[in-house]
C-alpha cells in the first residue's frame, strides 16, 4: 500500500494535526513492511497559488506552453501524479477561520483539474481519482462536530465535496477538537484521536492477516 501524507499546519512541532497524522502514517508503515510513504509538507514546501500562467497553461498543448506555463503546470502534474500513485491519503490541517489552511487549499487547486482528475461528459462531471481511501485529520480549538457550532465547520463539508468531486468518496475524519479549552481538553482530544488511529491500524492488520 502506498501512503500519501499531506501536512499543512503552520504551527510546526506544536501542530496537533501534524503530530497525529504523522503518527498515523508511521503506524500504518509499521503494520505492514511492504507499505510505502510519501510526505508532502505544504508548509516547508508550499505550492504556489494558481495564477494566469497556470490557468492558461493547463489548457495549452504541452509543446505550445511558455517556459513559465510549463513550470507552473509541471508543479501541478507532480502533485496529481502523487495522488494517483497513492492508495491511502492522509490530509492534515488545522481549523483556520472555520476552514482548511490556505496551503492545503492551494494543493486542492492544483489537483482538481479538468481532464486530469475529473472530466465533464453528457451526464455532468465524473471524478477520475477512484479506489482511494482518505483520512482527514483536523485539529480545532473548539468543538465543531456537534452542537450549535456545527454550522461553522466549513472545513469537513468542503473537503468531502471537493474530494468526492474528483472521485474520492471513501473519506473518514479524525478530529482533534477542543484543544483551545485547556490542558485537560488537549489531553482528551489527543487520546480520542489516537484511539481512532489505533483502531484503523488494527483493522488494517486484520485485513492483511486475512489476505
Amino acid at each position: 500500500m502506498s501512503i500519501l501524507l499531506i501536512t499543512s499546519s503552520p504551527r510546526g512541532n506544536a501542530s496537533h494535526s501534524t503530530r497525529i497524522a504523522t503518527e498515523f502514517a508511521d503506524k500504518l508503515l509499521a503494520a505492514d513492511p511492504s507499505n510505502t510513504l510519501v510526505v508532502r509538507d505544504l508548509v516547508a514546501n508550499p505550492l504556489p497559488h494558481i495564477d494566469a500562467d497556470y490557468a492558461s497553461g493547463i489548457y495549452t498543448p504541452v509543446e505550445a506552453r511558455t517556459p513559465r506555463q510549463a513550470e507552473v503546470v509541471g508543479v501541478s502534474d507532480d502533485v496529481v501524479d502523487e495522488l494517483f500513485a497513492a492508495d491511502t491519503i492522509i490530509l492534515a490541517t488545522g481549523f483556520i477561520n472555520f476552514n482548511i489552511s490556505s496551503t492545503l487549499k492551494s494543493w486542492v487547486d492544483h489537483v482538481a483539474r479538468s481532464g486530469k482528475t475529473f472530466a465533464y461528459g453528457e451526464n455532468g462531471p465524473k471524478g477520475l481519482v477512484t479506489g482511494k481511501k482518505v483520512y482527514i485529520v483536523l485539529a480545532s480549538g473548539g468543538i465543531y462536530s456537534e452542537g450549535a457550532a456545527v454550522q461553522m465547520d466549513h472545513a469537513i463539508p468542503y473537503l468531502r465535496s471537493v474530494l468526492g468531486f474528483v472521485g474520492m468518496t471513501d473519506v473518514d475524519v479524525i478530529r482533534i477538537e477542543g484543544v483551545g479549552m485547556g490542558a485537560d481538553a488537549v489531553t482528551a482530544a489527543l487520546a480520542k484521536a489516537t484511539a481512532k488511529v489505533d483502531a484503523v491500524v488494527a483493522a488494517s492488520r486484520q485485513i492483511e492477516a486475512a489476505a
